[in-house]
C-alpha cells in the first residue's frame, strides 16, 4: 500500500525522490542486503541503513503517512540540509554517491552500478587532419536539453535524445588541441550511446540561466511516451553497442518528479507506477492518491501556466530485462 512522508520543512523535493527509490523493487532488494552498521553511531549516520529504517517503517506501519526525520538527520551529519529548496537533479545524484560509498559490500556497489549508470562513448575528430580521440564516461542522470542552440523548443521526449546526441562542431573558443597539429584546431564533438540500465534516469533541463545570471522556468510543452524504444528514437551512428544490447533498450516509464512554481521557489511531487499493482499513484509529500494516465499527461507542461506542475526528472524502466 502507498504511504506518503511528512514534509520536515521544504522536504518536499526529498520526500519525491525516496519515494521513487522505494517504490522501486530492483532497488529495495539491493537495499535489503545491505550489512548493519555495528555501532549505534554509525548507524544513525549510515543512509543505506536509515532508508532502510524507512522502507520497513512504511511497509509494516499502519500509517497513511510517516516521518522521515531519522534519514533527515542522518543526511544532515552528510551536508545535506535540512529547511532548504534542493534542485531535484542535485540532490537525486547526491542520495544515489551516499548510498555507493556507504554500503560496504562489493557486489552490492556493482549491482546499484548496474541498475542506475549510463555509459557513454565520446568522439572528438580534428577537422584538419581527421585525429580521433575516444573516451567513454559514465553518469547516473541523462542531462537533455528542452531548447536548441538557436534556442528553439524541442517539441517531444524523443526530439530531446536525439539533439543530445547530435555531433557538434568545436570552434572559436571551443577550439581542442590537436596532438597531430600540434596547435588547437577545431573538432567534430559526437556523443555514442554505449550501454543503458535497468533504470534509466532522464533530466529535463528546464531551469535556464541566462548571462545577467537570471535563471527562469522553461514551461513548454513537452510530451514524453509511456513506452521508449532507443533503437527507433537513435540511429545506428549514434549508438555503439552489439545487439544484445540494443535488444534489451525497451522502455516503460515508471515515475515522473513534477516541479511546480519558479526557479527561486516551488514544489515537488511524484508520480509513479506501482510494480505490483500497475497503477499510478500521486505522492505529495503526506498525501497519496491513485491517478491516471490523464493526470500524469498534466505534467508536460504549459508555456503560460508556470506555477503548474511540470515533469523534471523522468524515470524509465527497462521492460525485458537481461
Amino acid at each position: 500500500e502507498a504511504v506518503g512522508l511528512y514534509n520536515l520543512g521544504q522536504t518536499c523535493c526529498l520526500n519525491s525522490l525516496l519515494q521513487v527509490f522505494l517504490m522501486n523493487i530492483h532497488f529495495t532488494r539491493i537495499l535489503r542486503r545491505i550489512t548493519v552498521p555495528s555501532s549505534p553511531a554509525q548507524r544513525r549516520s549510515n543512509v543505506p541503513y536509515q532508508m532502510l529504517l524507512l522502507l520497513e517503517k512504511m511497509q509494516y506501519g499502519k500509517c497513511k503517512a510517516v516521518c522521515p526525520n531519522d534519514l533527515a538527520c542522518c543526511l544532515s551529519k552528510h551536508r545535506v540540509k535540512l529547511f532548504v529548496q534542493y534542485d531535484a537533479a542535485q540532490l537525486f545524484l547526491t542520495l544515489w554517491n551516499l548510498l555507493k560509498k556507504q554500503m560496504k559490500k562489493p557486489e552490492l556497489v556493482e549491482e546499484l552500478s548496474d541498475l542506475y549508470t549510463i555509459c557513454i562513448q565520446e568522439h572528438l575528430v580534428c577537422q584538419k587532419c581527421s585525429f580521433e580521440i575516444k573516451s567513454n564516461s559514465t553518469m547516473v542522470t541523462l542531462p537533455l536539453p528542452v531548447l536548441d542552440a538557436n534556442s528553439h523548443r524541442l517539441r517531444t521526449l524523443e526530439d530531446c535524445l536525439q539533439y543530445f546526441f547530435l555531433p557538434e562542431e568545436l570552434t572559436g573558443q571551443n577550439k581542442c588541441f590537436c596532438q597531430q597539429c600540434g596547435r588547437k584546431t577545431p573538432f567534430l564533438q559526437s556523443m555514442k550511446l554505449v550501454h543503458l540500465p535497468q533504470t534509466l534516469t532522464l533530466h529535463l533541463k528546464r531551469f535556464c540561466s541566462e548571462r545577467s545570471s537570471h535563471s527562469h522556468k522553461l514551461s513548454h510543452s513537452l510530451p514524453f511516451p509511456q513506452e521508449l524504444d532507443f533503437r527507433e528514437v537513435l540511429t545506428e551512428k549514434q549508438c555503439q553497442a552489439d545487439d544484445s544490447e540494443k535488444a534489451a533498450w525497451q522502455y516503460e516509464l515508471f515515475a515522473v518528479v513534477a516541479h511546480s512554481g519558479s526557479t527561486s521557489y516551488g514544489h515537488y511531487c511524484a508520480y509513479i507506477r506501482s510494480l505490483t499493482e500497475c497503477k499510478w499513484y500521486c505522492f505529495n509529500d503526506s498525501h497519496v492518491c491513485q491517478v491516471s494516465w490523464d493526470d500524469v499527461k498534466c505534467t508536460y507542461g504549459r508555456s503560460n501556466l508556470n506555477w503548474r506542475e511540470t515533469a523534471y526528472l523522468l524515470f524509465y524502466m527497462k521492460k525485458h530485462p537481461q
